[in-house]
């Protein structure tokens, strides 16, 4: 198979996955995601991003029982925190945006499951994050990634929707 097509596969593979098995992800792995995460585009080449990559699991647990839409940290034995920098960049949250969707899109290509949950711009979801490991006053969490290996077989949505293209020629 061609590259263009491992590519477009990958990208229309990608489901967002919540049920995990109790294997551990390698920390080759999950710093392969990372450099996939670092390797996203960013306005001025500020690269306004730092990563959390969380393997304890109390930790994995407190913020399950805390965050609403984060229960699946229960089940997976890493996460990782995307977070931007203030002080780099007023538009961080775009660049970290951008490199939340590589990590996604890596974790797809590896086998690995993964899911966006959303912590910026939710006050109350930020402070759970904070409140459970030490961040600096000017980073502030975009969201939290679960990585772990699927359990069972999800299912992606076909989310093309041709009403939704407007073609200006």
């Amino acid at each position: 198979m061609n590259t263009k097509k491992e590519v477009l596969s990958t990208i229309f593979s990608r489901k967002s996955v919540r049920n995990f098995t109790d294997k551990k992800v390698s920390k080759e792995d999950l710093e392969l995601l990372l450099k996939a995460g670092m390797a996203a585009p960013s306005g001025k080449d500020r690269r306004p991003w730092d990563f959390f990559v969380i393997s304890n699991k109390e930790i994995l647990d407190k913020m399950a029982e805390e965050l609403p839409f984060a229960k699946m940290l229960k089940n997976v034995n890493h996460a990782i925190i995307v977070c931007g920098d203030s002080d780099k960049s007023d538009y961080w949250f775009l660049d970290c945006s951008a490199a939340t969707q590589n990590i996604l899109l890596a974790a797809e290509a590896m086998g690995l499951g993964s899911t966006w949950t959303a912590a910026y711009p939710y006050r109350e979801r930020i402070e759970v994050i904070k409140k459970n490991i030490e961040i600096q006053k000017n980073i502030t969490p975009l969201n939290i990634i679960p990585i772990g290996y699927p359990k069972g077989i999800e299912e992606r949505k076909d989310k093309w929707d041709p009403s939704r293209v407007h073609w200006v020629e």
